[in-house]
């Protein structure tokens, strides 16, 4: 049951993966983190650094996966899923 109180915490959530500091510009002096998630039908990844021990997430990427690739053994869409993000975020990674 969505009720008011379902709605606020939307909302509210939706309202913070928007905010400024989600999201931050890459320190190139810095080292980037790659952070990779497959289910059975999406891939996910998010390019980051680390500042301190918090992450900044600097870029999200996600992708569904098409009749074939959802047949893949789970070895097989990990390894898909690091290609993909290898490729979406070749720009910051490879300088």
């Amino acid at each position: 049951m969505f009720n008011d109180e379902c709605l606020e915490s939307f909302n509210t959530l939706k309202a913070k993966l928007v905010f400024v500091p989600v999201i931050t510009t890459p320190d190139w002096g810095q080292e980037f983190v790659l952070m990779c998630d497959v289910s059975d039908y999406t891939i996910g990844a998010v390019l980051g650094q680390r500042k301190g021990r918090m992450l900044h997430t600097i870029y999200y990427a996600s992708k569904v996966l098409n009749d074939a690739q959802i047949n893949y053994a789970t070895t097989e869409k990990e390894l898909l899923e690091i290609v993909y993000a290898l490729e979406k975020f070749q720009s910051y990674l490879v300088g």
